[in-house]
């Protein structure tokens, strides 16, 4: 008779509800998935979930909680699981979705979704999931909270130039929109001396802030964004998984003389870390001589200017990787533009 050596459960999560499956490897090493359910993505959810799976599991072998880091849907679950003490892993969504493809499933559904988690957790060796420091959510927050300010402020300040463009202009409307410029730039300050407290209320945070800060084109704002965003990079492993994490990876199809798709980057990612990288990549080819190099090497190259900054993008985010890993300020011959050259579009 086959015993159960691993047990899983797999969570697709949503903003409402839960839907899941329950997997177990055996010793003979063969995975399957053998029950399903939904629950409310909710305390009462979190309870039934528990329940159900106690029910269905071997009480003397562990079960280990998969999901996705999708947006903001899994964190309550996670915290919840973590303070009940059960074994929990949080999976990067392009590790996930690279793993679907393998799998014959020509239907995606919650449900298959769910089976897909569930037989990736069985399969592979996954870390043991741990809370983020406190500042990390709070600066993401603040963080994302600015961006919003940013984009209605930048909405408020086209509404204007709009109406002061007319023929016959509203005062009373170019008053209402400098009205909400001033209000907007005010929140938006406070944010920042918000962003600043916390990290000075962090000495290995700041001290980790003020090293990221030695590349060039990156400043304090930039740092503090990217290790919210990663949560210190807790997850992620190596610069190739942060560069699929972003969405900065590329992506190309070949297949014969019929399908020639050009490399272009997916874009399926965290689009928070990838649009921090837009100033500093420009900041960084107008100042830094060796990104300079690299940019107009590239664009000599293909002529897409858009290209090769999304190229140094990548690169900046890699050194941040780097430089917070190692704790060792930016050096000048760190960049090898032959060696680049070989993993850009």
């Amino acid at each position: 008779m086959r015993k159960i050596v691993k047990q899983v459960l797999g969570i697709d999560v949503a903003q409402k509800e839960l839907v899941v499956s329950l997997g177990g490897m055996y010793d003979d090493w063969t995975p399957e998935v053998h029950a399903s359910g939904t629950f409310g993505n909710n305390k009462k959810g979190f309870s039934a979930l528990i329940k159900w799976v106690n029910k269905l599991t071997v009480d003397t072998m562990p079960v280990r909680f998969v999901m996705e880091a999708t947006g903001v849907y899994h964190e309550s679950l996670a915290y919840f699981l973590e303070e009940k003490g059960y074994e929990v892993s949080i999976v990067l969504p392009n590790k996930i979705s690279n793993y679907f493809r393998t799998l014959e499933v020509k239907t995606i559904t919650d449900n298959t979704a769910a089976q897909g988690i569930a037989r990736f957790g069985l399969e592979r060796k996954l870390d043991q999931w741990k809370r983020p420091k406190s500042v990390f959510r709070s600066l993401k927050q603040l963080t994302r909270e600015r961006d919003q300010l940013i984009d209605q402020r930048t909405m408020a300040k086209n509404q204007l130039h709009a109406e002061q463009a007319e023929a016959f202009p509203n005062p009373d409307s170019m008053s209402r929109a400098n009205a909400r410029i001033r209000f907007l730039s005010k929140q938006i300050a406070e944010i920042m001396k918000e962003i600043a407290a916390l990290v000075k209320q962090d000495p290995q945070i700041n001290n980790s802030i003020d090293i990221i800060c030695t590349i060039p084109g990156v400043g304090r704002l930039t740092a503090a964004t990217v290790l919210a965003e990663t949560n210190g990079f807790d997850l992620i492993r190596n610069k190739r998984q942060l560069t699929s994490y972003a969405g900065l990876d590329v992506r190309e199809k070949q297949s014969g003389t019929s399908v020639n798709w050009k490399p272009r980057i997916s874009k399926k990612g965290n689009r928070h870390l990838r649009k921090s990288m837009h100033m500093p990549s420009l900041a960084a080819i107008r100042h830094e001589t060796k990104f300079k190099a690299v940019f107009a090497r590239l664009v000599s190259k293909h002529g897409i200017k858009m290209k090769a900054t999304v190229a140094v993008q990548r690169k900046l985010l890699e050194m941040i990787y780097t430089i917070h890993k190692t704790n060792t300020p930016y050096k000048k011959d760190y960049l090898q533009p032959k060696q680049y050259e070989t993993n850009v579009l």
